[in-house]
């Protein structure tokens, strides 16, 4: 055979053999996804909730006008601090200063008449008792006189002397008795004006107590919003009065956050909270939470559910304060401010990244190549599982085991930042599919997939 035609055959035959290798490979790499993975590690995990608010102080009152008048005078201004009693502002009181020395005056009066009548009752009782005794000086006399009567040792004119004598002295008894009745009447009518004068001077001096306005705490002046001169009401129906300012006790601070309805079952008295504040960046600062409201608040209009005139499918939160254990001494209200509540912590636990979670239904778990084989084992397996569990949704994540994913059913805790806890279905060291997201939506049991950790382009958000 020549060598031409040797040369010709090697290389057919070295292209025939590429021919075959190439789709050998090709047909390998077909049906081969690339993913990304994790591994299940041991870590400590905390769940925080996060959630949005102001600084406030703990307590604090606006002091609002409880009188109609002109401010004469502000005894502070924003920003003072102040002392419990300390005169604040004072209104204009006149005419409650007349009305108040008037009713003393009154008071005085009533009880000078109730000196007279105490005296007028005592000189009535006083009269009772002569008359008492002259009556009964006069019935002794009279019995005496009806007996010397009877046996004809006086005269008849004698003894009607006496008879009228102890009838007048029992008139002058019964007069007695009536003088001291109207004594105590007018001794009782008196105390009663006593008493009316002095409920009114209360009144009066209530109004005139209060157009003085004093600190009911110690504290700071954190608004003041009035001006002397200016004059202030007071609030009536619908109508809210005059505002003279706001004392906040800066002792005790606050930040007072909106907790989403769907993480308020999470969130309990005494966990702790860390407290970042927009004025103050890269400082961090602790607290407890110390109060949690009850009612849910409709996010876009803010009124408590309770309040509403209507049911609402919008979205709620709940109020949540939590106390600051380090407030700086420089922090005003209503700076805005984000809290993040450490509602539970585990350590050393059994862990996945997050986006390694997915669901699928008992219909996608039944593997591709089903019902094929004769034997019964393989009839058995591939039996069509009952169309009321279909749908039944199981959480689990994809294994690779064997270059191929595994779905394998997870049972779950709490959940970090990135990391999920797992307390059942996989061990350390485990290798997870992490995504990419598009994978891990279509990704089917079974699939043989290729491991590609590096850094993930872009993907197109259709």
């Amino acid at each position: 055979m020549k060598t031409w035609k040797k040369v010709l055959i090697g290389v057919g035959a070295v292209l025939v053999l590429g021919i075959i290798v190439a789709v050998t490979v090709y047909q390998s790499q077909k049906n081969l996804v690339t993913v990304q993975t994790g591994k299940v590690q041991k870590q400590n995990l905390a769940s925080v909730v996060s959630a949005s608010g102001e600084i406030k102080p703990k307590t604090y009152v606006n002091i609002g006008a409880n009188a109609f008048g002109k401010i004469i005078k502000l005894h502070v201004k924003e920003g003072d601090r102040v002392k419990k009693g300390q005169l604040l502002a004072q209104l204009e009181n006149v005419q409650s200063s007349a009305d108040v020395n008037a009713t003393r005056a009154s008071v005085q009066a009533a009880e000078t008449d109730a000196v007279a009548g105490d005296a007028a009752l005592k000189t009535s009782l006083a009269d009772l008792n002569r008359a008492k005794s002259d009556a009964a000086h006069a019935k002794l006399d009279w019995d005496r006189a009806q007996g010397l009567y009877k046996a004809a040792l006086i005269a008849k004119q004698d003894y009607d002397v006496k008879k009228a004598a102890w009838e007048s002295a029992d008139a002058g008894l019964a007069q007695a008795e009536a003088r001291v009745a109207q004594a105590r009447a007018q001794k009782d009518s008196m105390d009663k004006h006593i008493t009316q004068n002095q409920a009114n001077l209360t009144r009066v001096s209530d109004v005139l107590q209060k157009t003085t306005y004093e600190a009911p705490f110690d504290g700071v002046i954190t608004n003041l919003p009035v001006r002397e001169g200016e004059t202030v009401v007071i609030g009536i129906q619908n109508s809210p009065g005059s505002t003279l300012m706001t004392i906040a006790d800066m002792s005790v601070i606050t930040s007072e956050v909106k907790v989403d309805e769907t993480d308020i079952v999470n969130v309990h008295l005494g966990q702790p909270a860390d407290v970042t504040i927009d004025a103050i960046p890269h400082k961090v600062f602790h607290g407890i939470v110390s109060e949690i409201g009850d009612n849910a608040i409709v996010r876009s209009t803010g009124v408590a559910t309770s309040q509403a005139t209507s049911t609402s499918q919008e979205a709620k939160d709940f109020k949540v304060v939590v106390t600051l254990t380090d407030p700086p001494a420089d922090l005003r209200p209503g700076l805005s401010s984000t809290a993040k509540i450490t509602t539970a912590t585990r350590s050393s636990v059994l862990s996945i990244p997050i986006q390694a979670l997915t669901v699928r239904t008992q219909a996608d778990l039944v593997p591709k190549d089903a019902g094929k084989g004769n034997n019964n084992v393989q009839a058995a397996a591939s039996a069509p599982v009952e169309a009321s569990k279909q749908k039944e949704e199981i959480q689990g994540v994809f294994v690779i085991r064997n270059k191929k994913a595994e779905f394998v059913p997870v049972d779950t805790g709490i959940s970090g930042t990135t990391d999920i806890e797992v307390t059942k279905g996989v061990q350390e060291g485990d290798e997870v599919i992490t995504g990419s997201y598009k994978v891990l939506r279509t990704l089917k049991p079974g699939t043989s997939v290729k491991i590609d950790n590096s850094a993930p382009k872009k993907e197109d958000e259709s």
